[in-house]
């Protein structure tokens, strides 16, 4: 694959972020970006939660909200893409501006709000996708969320799981975003069970005769009585794994001013060190049992390889993306198999939670 970021990349950096990434969106679904050609590599397969992954590098949710470009972003490498976050409804999130580069440290900055379009366009892709019969290789998850205004947080998941679950490979119960009032308030044990419970329900009743697994993407700024609740919860619910983490709003003193005063979530390099620390104590405390999803900070393969050490079976990026370019999956395909076959293991998923043994 040619790599045309070097050129392209200081130009959308021109433009305001949002722009840039609408711009990006927009060449996406033009087809303008040559497929990678790259095998594979066999040292990279696994099989997570029922599902086979040719590779462990997944696309995080935020990039492509509105599920316009998954078969685009699969065919740049990916073994997985997620889209969303979608809501019920179709929201414009926050004001603007609500999205800020803080280059020198690779981190961004974040409050979109849930912005996005909806639930019915959202389905209307992924179904187009199904029947048009072009689908790229790979797996696509849904993470859903709910509305701004919406009382009853978890009709909005549930409907979610009733519109979306026969058209997505897995679903992802996002209660961790920073940017949507009271939204992290459901990680608490009563409310949590409560929300998995009816999620769990609407999936069965969907009657599917392969039903998708139902993740749930938690928070870093998380207090260890959280931490215990999440993990105790999310073993006695039946969920299928987790996805550790989500954006912090803690701010590093690395963080300039003014940016630091900005509200929302902070993602990138600053996130890897809390993130990965958070991944590691969720996977003590789940015992191993639960797949869990590292997300946060990854900008090379030895990040990668990192989380899956710390008990990730899988990994995901986006900001990152926004600094080194497309190229940059195949480049930490490539660095993983490296570095799983420089310390003797056989296949990833000999190396998930080595670090603890």
């Amino acid at each position: 694959m040619i790599d045309l970021f070097p050129i392209v990349g200081p130009i959308l950096r021109s433009f305001d972020p949002e722009t840039a990434h609408g711009l990006t969106i927009k060449a996406l679904s033009s087809g303008l970006m040559p497929p990678v050609r790259e095998k594979d590599d066999p040292i990279l397969r696994s099989r997570v939660f029922g599902l086979d992954f040719a590779n462990p590098v997944g696309l995080a949710a935020g990039f492509d909200k509105n599920a316009e470009v998954v078969d685009a972003m699969l065919r740049l490498g990916f073994g997985f893409v997620e889209a969303g976050s979608v809501t019920p409804r179709p929201q414009p999130g926050n004001p603007r501006p609500r999205l800020f580069r803080v280059p020198e440290q690779g981190a961004v900055i974040n409050r979109m709000g849930f912005n996005n379009e909806g639930l019915e366009p959202f389905v209307q892709r992924l179904e187009r996708r199904q029947s048009g019969g072009r689908k790229a290789p790979g797996l696509v998850g849904a993470n859903l969320g709910k509305n701004k205004d919406t009382v009853e947080a978890a009709d909005d998941y549930v409907l979610g799981v009733t519109r979306v679950a026969a058209l997505a490979d897995y679903l992802v119960v996002n209660v961790s975003s920073p940017n949507t009032p009271g939204l992290r308030a459901l990680q608490g044990r009563d409310p949590l069970r409560t929300l998995l419970g009816r999620v769990l329900d609407a999936r069965s009743a969907c009657r599917l005769a392969k039903a998708p697994p139902v993740l749930l993407k938690i928070a870093p700024d998380l207090t260890d009585e959280d931490k215990a609740d999440i993990a105790a919860v999310a073993l006695e619910s039946g969920i299928d794994g987790l996805i550790v983490s989500n954006t912090t709003i803690a701010r590093p003193a690395e963080i300039p001013e003014p940016l630091r005063g900005e509200a929302g979530g902070l993602s990138g390099k600053p996130l890897f060190a809390p993130s990965t620390a958070v991944l590691r104590e969720m996977y003590g405390l789940t015992g191993g049992k639960l797949p869990l999803v590292g997300v946060g900070g990854i900008a090379s393969g030895a990040d990668a390889y990192a989380k899956i050490r710390a008990g990730a079976s899988l990994v995901q990026l986006y900001s990152a993306l926004v600094y080194a370019g497309p190229a940059l999956v195949l480049a930490i395909r490539r660095d993983l198999a490296a570095l799983l076959r420089r310390d003797g293991f056989v296949s990833l998923s000999d190396a998930v939670g080595a670090d603890h043994r």
